[in-house]
């Protein structure tokens, strides 16, 4: 079966969003932190995540259209801070719960059962169940005229991660924190790596990996 151009824009509008959304594989799962001016926080659900480049830190993620109860890019844009937070398998629905519609300044942390917990001299709230997370400065934001969903670029500020899932040689274990992946807009899925390979060179062929 091949679905052309005219009959993905003939496709029932929810069918085609998560038809469209499940079509990139699986996705970075995170929560985002923030707070308003006025000291009211908010979580979100995000699965947008992407690496920029590594000096400076940066990190992007792609926030859909403003409305009235889309606190998180109204937040990262008048505090200029936010944090990533992944999800573990013990509470994906709490964090699953986090994408419904709570009015305005309505904390998600409590209606979700997360803690809000703070890193010194840094506005936002993080996740105090996560195993890894992420604080940011706001750098960027790129608006897509396209579909009116703008790009967040944030600088990363500090990381909060045990040390036993930091590698020899920096790689961050992601299976040995607990994260949990995501696909279209409501799977969610734990992971099983397959391995570390070497860097790849036209004359050689990849060998696995074993660093500790």
């Amino acid at each position: 079966m091949i679905y052309d151009h005219d009959a993905l824009m003939q496709m029932e509008k929810q069918f085609r969003a998560m038809f469209i959304n499940s079509l990139g594989g699986f996705k970075s799962l995170q929560l985002i932190g923030t707070i308003s001016e006025d000291g009211k926080t908010n979580l979100s659900v995000f699965s947008s995540i992407f690496h920029l480049g590594a000096n400076p830190p940066l990190v992007g993620m792609v926030a859909r259209p403003p409305g009235p109860q889309h606190d998180t890019l109204k937040n990262i844009k008048t505090t200029g801070f936010y944090t990533l937070n992944n999800v573990l398998a013990d509470w994906y629905k709490e964090a699953h719960q986090a994408s419904a519609r709570y009015p305005s300044g309505e904390s998600e942390f409590g209606k979700c059962s997360l803690t809000e917990a703070y890193v010194d001299g840094f506005k936002a709230p993080y996740v105090a169940e996560s195993s890894l997370s992420i604080g940011l400065e706001l750098k960027e934001i790129m608006p897509v005229t396209l579909n009116e969903t703008s790009i967040i670029i944030g600088e990363i500020k500090w990381v909060k991660v045990d040390e036993g899932f930091v590698a020899e040689d920096g790689f961050v274990d992601l299976e040995k924190a607990g994260s949990v992946t995501a696909s279209g807009l409501d799977s969610y899925h734990t992971t099983k790596k397959l391995a570390r390979l070497s860097y790849a060179k036209p004359e050689k062929f990849p060998q696995e990996l074993n660093v500790k």
